[in-house]
């Protein structure tokens, strides 16, 4: 494709606000608040923090760099660099994919939630076993996620610049405020339980942000630092894919240091709301048994906090609902994208012909999500001891096996085949000084790739496999 008449961002400021509206996803708002309420508090927050400046600065400097570099999609840009790695390329390919298959059907379960509170069902939706009826049910949830696959859909077709950037322009400003007035609301409850004991939100808010040392030995450390780093590859959008796509679009006169800054600060400080808005809440009405994992936050606890606030608890339930629908919008938009651009470097169709046959083939496979929760039902214990569904098993080959694998290898090719120079000199393609130019060079060639074979063996089940081990040898 000419580059000259390849589709790009009209500015800094449409790249990161498309940027940090990937970054900025579902994964966000229920999985962060979860792991800092399982994780200690603040010590998982103090430690994510470290790593967003390190570790997740060096996966986002290589994606967006690489990408811009070579103009080129996640598929073809390491074949750019070297014919020999772009079996990379495809690897990465295969992420989007997977991903979408389910994160549309995710996206449909909070437009269903949107919906129930709008039409004041929100009680309804509080009950015990609402959620697991609607998802077990054949007909709705597929319906639903045709809803948010036509808006994903919609949005792609009408192209980088008039639909992804526009679209990020007017959400994210959106989906921002309404966290910090969530978050803020949550901070002024209260409530006093059957028992007669009183909590608040400042209380949740403690619970939150002290660091919680309680229990705390090298094991579980570890296991905190690789709950953190696997946040970050839903919290970034690194090792996907989507970043390198989105960076090819990023015309060269863009400072990619201060871009790259801002993503981090976008995507660091929705997470750090959303922790702030929803740990408060939970702990308020449902003390710390209420922090279960990932859905269970979002829709079973939740709605049964909204309930406890009364009146006021559906109209923060919708704002709730719509601010999470924006943040799965975004995040889905840019994995179709992602698909899209590379599908259509491969075979040179429009991107209206490739939007509408990445929409079909989606919809097929997110309907067979869709049954696994009845139709094509069954349970598997994935290596990573976690016992899951269709869906699951999807999230942990995308998230567990491949983002990691992907980025030690990528880790591994930028420092030590075409070494960190090659990026580096495009970080100052126009002058710029690239003040973490040392730290980049040292993450990307050494620390990164260790990390990164860590929790791959972590996701795989090898390293328990050889703590264990090693635990009977020496007793």
């Amino acid at each position: 494709m000419d580059n000259k008449k390849k589709s790009s961002f009209t500015g800094s400021i449409g790249f990161v606000l498309a940027a940090a509206g990937s970054a900025v996803g579902v994964g966000n708002i229920w999985r962060f608040p979860y792991l800092a309420a399982r994780d200690g508090g603040g010590l998982f927050i103090f430690v994510y923090l470290i790593l967003v400046v390190t570790f997740g600065f060096s996966l986002l400097v290589t994606d967006i760099a690489i990408g811009r570099k070579t103009g080129k999609s996640a598929i073809d840009a390491f074949g750019a660099i070297s014919k020999k790695w772009d079996f990379l390329g495809k690897i990465t390919f295969l992420i989007p994919a997977i991903i979408m298959t389910y994160y549309t059907v995710i996206g449909g379960w909070v437009l269903r939630y949107i919906v129930d509170y709008i039409t004041g069902k929100g009680s309804a939706a509080a009950q015990d076993g609402y959620f697991t009826g609607f998802i077990t049910s054949q007909i709705s949830p597929i319906v639903y996620m045709l809803i948010f696959l036509a808006l994903t859909a919609f949005v792609v077709y009408a192209g980088v610049d008039k639909g992804i950037e526009r679209f990020s322009k007017i959400v994210m400003p959106g989906l921002i405020l309404m966290v910090i007035a969530i978050a803020v609301f949550s901070l002024t409850l209260s409530h006093t339980d059957a028992n007669g004991v009183t909590r608040t939100g400042m209380q949740g808010l403690a619970v939150y942000l002290i660091p919680d040392f309680t229990g705390v030995t090298f094991s579980k450390f570890l296991s905190i630092l690789l709950d953190a780093m696997s946040q970050l590859f839903f919290s970034l959008s690194v090792s996907m894919g989507i970043m390198i796509t989105y960076g090819s679009y990023v015309k060269k006169d863009v400072d990619l240091n201060k871009s790259i800054t801002q993503i981090e600060l976008f995507d660091t400080g929705v997470a750090l709301l959303a922790g702030a808005m929803i740990i408060p809440a939970v702990y308020v009405f449902m003390g710390t048994e209420g922090m279960t994992s990932g859905p269970s936050l979002m829709f079973i606890s939740l709605p049964k906090v909204f309930m406890s606030m009364g009146s006021m608890g559906s109209v923060v339930g919708i704002v709730f609902f719509i601010m999470v629908a924006f943040a799965a919008l975004t995040s889905c938009v840019s994995i179709m994208e992602t698909l899209v651009a590379g599908v259509m470097s491969k075979t040179g169709a429009s991107r209206k012909k490739t939007s509408f046959i990445i929409g079909v083939i989606s919809a097929v496979a997110s309907i067979i999500i869709c049954l696994g929760y009845n139709v094509f039902y069954f349970e598997l214990t994935l290596p990573n001891g976690a016992v899951g569904q269709i869906l699951d098993i999807a999230d942990y080959i995308s998230n567990s096996f491949l983002m990691p694998l992907i980025a030690l290898i990528t880790s591994v090719f930028v420092g030590w085949v075409i070494k960190p120079q090659w990026i580096i000199d495009e970080m100052q393609r126009n002058g710029e000084k690239f003040s973490r130019k040392a730290m980049y060079v040292v993450m990307v060639k050494f620390i990164t790739p260790v990390i990164m074979a860590v929790l791959f063996l972590q996701s795989t089940g090898f390293f328990t496999f050889i703590i264990n081990m090693f635990a009977k040898i020496f007793g």
